[in-house]
């Protein structure tokens, strides 16, 4: 696959620099000191990487939303602590999202991008189904044609061997299902991701980033295909 150059240079070192820092000052004073840095070390490449990896995913999913802003495909670093016993103000990381399709961002299968020194992390699906996802997805995983779909679209993931399979939560196979399916096992999933995790590298800060971040997502694309597909029959059964 030609990949097209890129315009986006790489994040700068003083984004990573910035969560370090963070992590040994994570209280309100301290950001505020230091918000100038946070606009040009971290918001400002975020909103530029958002722009040049939603051009690269529109060739493989036209209805991708890369929207450069806080709150929409960049996640806030503001924390919410009101039911958490961590009261710490800031995340020490950097979350962006691509989702696809015309229903409501975190309803929907989507790309993520995660970069938490020292490591950064790639991933594709949806993190907790709601309850009008939930239903489908099981019934999705034990359907004659859906049920087989699936693992078809696992299988070259898994098979690489670098992407783990996440949202396992049921210790049992829910009731009303047979524990001798051949798919019980993905019945126990509240939700359903693939993801990698490596340390971050040179090539970050570089324009490679842009082809790293698409090899990884098009790696997964048959897992996030099947996702859409599925919300899609789970929103046309709510409607």
């Amino acid at each position: 696959m030609v990949m097209p150059k890129t315009a986006f240079k790489g994040f700068p070192k003083g984004t990573v620099a910035f969560f370090e820092a963070l992590r040994k000052n994570n209280n309100r004073i301290w950001f505020e000191q230091h918000r100038e840095d946070y606009d040009a070390w971290v918001l400002g490449p975020a909103r530029e990487f958002v722009t040049e990896m939603g051009e690269r995913l529109r060739s493989v999913c036209p209805n991708i939303h890369a929207i450069p802003l806080v709150d929409k495909s960049i996640f806030r670093i503001h924390r919410d602590v009101r039911f958490s016993p961590d009261k710490r103000p800031f995340k020490t990381h950097l979350g962006i999202w691509f989702w696809d399709g015309d229903h409501p961002k975190m309803e929907s299968s989507g790309f993520y991008f995660h970069l938490e020194p020292p490591t950064i992390m790639w991933g594709v699906g949806i993190y907790m189904f709601t309850s009008n996802l939930m239903p489908e997805y099981r019934a999705s995983v034990v359907h004659p044609i859906h049920g087989p779909a699936l693992k078809k679209a696992l299988a070259p993931a898994l098979s690489d061997g670098r992407y783990i399979l996440g949202g396992k939560h049921c210790k049992r196979v829910p009731r009303g299902f047979d524990p001798e399916h051949e798919n019980a096992d993905l019945l126990k999933y509240n939700g359903f991701h693939l993801g990698i995790e490596q340390p971050i590298s040179e090539e970050c800060f570089s324009g490679r980033i842009i082809d790293i971040t698409f090899q990884h997502y098009h790696a997964l694309l048959p897992v996030h295909q099947w996702l859409k597909a599925m919300v899609e029959r789970a929103m046309a059964t709510a409607e």
